[in-house]
């Protein structure tokens, strides 16, 4: 309590900057399991389709270019209200949506939303955080993605397919659920003193010297995961429902969620490893994965796409815990939030370009071609994820300090 103004503590404001965190996927997410619906209600191509999807992460880029550091100036809390406030417009836009041109501005108001909390929440988590705890940090944002992907997979396919209003109240929901986390983040710290000296201007995040090869196998970790998460989120739900043959929205919110589940269940049980091994290990899952959904697409198969989302969900997780990780040990404080733009914002730039191409093919050459081109070329990403990991040289960790008072926001 400062004045009459409270401010919460440093463990309170850790859990509030990772549920900030867990909004950036849930927001991402809650639109997955309407595509099939929008898609039959408005006649939508599968690239129709797959542009909801791919517009979120190049907007997510755009605003990464111009504001990725933005938060190292006006501080984390200023940048996850905004964040936090774009999100609520693009989902309420969702939400009351009388065809397609709304909801792809609801789709770039949550790209908005997200390329301004994404990097901030990530780097509140890790200055929130005790001592010397950077791999529980990496771990709990790893589990946090995790919890916020299952809620918009089964919340979202439940009502959808019991609830009145299937386009609707799923987003509404949504809706409630950011305003309790922005009211929260009201009363994180308000300052904080590692933020940059200097006037802010939009600028193309930066990354610290000697950090090349660090940021370069991070990047290509969390690239890998995204491109996972790309098939997952912009093609799942109607692999389910065209491939596997599923036509219960709430059976096949239940079997993404598998995903979502192992993502977060490896994030907390995994911790311990080295960032390194994390991203070796989670490169050889992420190439079982798509072998997998290869094989369960080809034999119509549910049990063996079921086995899918288990080793993409190790995947996604190692790789991206691990490209997580190595940030968070050798990144400055008062460079970190820019750091971790410049790794979001080539892993979001992945996802859209991604998404939008697998659209392109399944519309043209069908679902199952989009599927295997797309296996292949995450199959190629992670091995070449995993040997970057296995050959880098990183530096000796030169910020693993806490300062009194870096956890102020």
């Amino acid at each position: 309590m400062t004045g009459r103004t409270i401010t919460l503590g440093q463990r309170a404001s850790f859990w509030v900057a990772a549920a900030v965190v867990a909004h950036t996927i849930w927001t991402s997410a809650a639109p997955a399991m309407t595509y099939p619906l929008y898609a039959a209600q408005w006649r939508l191509t599968t690239t129709q389709t797959a542009m909801i999807f791919a517009i979120y992460p190049i907007v997510v880029v755009g605003i990464l270019i111009c504001f990725g550091d933005v938060s190292d100036y006006i501080g984390r809390r200023t940048t996850m209200l905004l964040g936090l406030a774009a999100s609520f417009i693009g989902v309420l836009l969702f939400a009351i949506a009388p065809n397609l041109l709304w909801v792809y501005i609801g789709r770039m108001f949550m790209g908005i939303g997200v390329g301004l909390s994404a990097g901030p929440s990530t780097a509140a988590v890790i200055e929130f955080s005790a001592p010397g705890q950077a791999k529980k940090a990496s771990a709990i944002t790893t589990v946090a993605q995790a919890t916020g992907l299952a809620l918009a997979t089964l919340i979202g396919g439940a009502l959808i397919e019991y609830a009145p209003f299937p386009t609707r109240l799923n987003f509404l929901l949504l809706l409630l659920i950011i305003t309790l986390i922005f009211i929260a983040a009201w009363f994180l710290p308000r300052h904080n003193s590692q933020t940059q000296r200097g006037r802010w201007r939009p600028r193309t995040p930066t990354i610290s010297p000697g950090l090349g090869m660090v940021v370069l196998a991070a990047t290509a970790a969390v690239v890998s995961a995204y491109a996972i998460g790309t098939v997952g989120l912009s093609l799942g739900a109607q692999i389910a429902r065209d491939l596997i043959g599923s036509s219960n929205v709430l059976l096949n919110g239940a079997t993404m969620s598998v995903f979502a589940v192992v993502l977060g269940a490896v994030g907390l049980l995994c911790k311990g490893l080295s960032s390194r091994m994390a991203i070796i290990v989670g490169g050889v899952c992420a190439v079982l994965g798509m072998l997998f959904l290869v094989i369960s697409v080809g034999q119509h198969s549910l049990l063996i796409f079921l086995v899918f989302l288990m080793a993409a969900g190790c995947g996604y997780s190692l790789l991206f815990m691990g490209g997580l990780g190595l940030i968070n040990t050798y990144a400055p404080t008062h460079n970190r939030g820019g750091t971790l733009s410049t790794l979001y914002l080539v892993a979001y730039l992945v996802q859209g370009g991604l998404a939008l191409l697998l659209g392109a093919i399944a519309t043209h050459w069908g679902l199952a071609r989009a599927i295997d081109l797309g296996a292949l070329a995450i199959i190629a990403l992670s091995l070449a994820t995993a040997a970057i990991a296995l050959f880098i040289m990183v530096p000796k960790p030169q910020h693993l300090v806490h300062r009194c008072g870096e956890h102020k926001l």
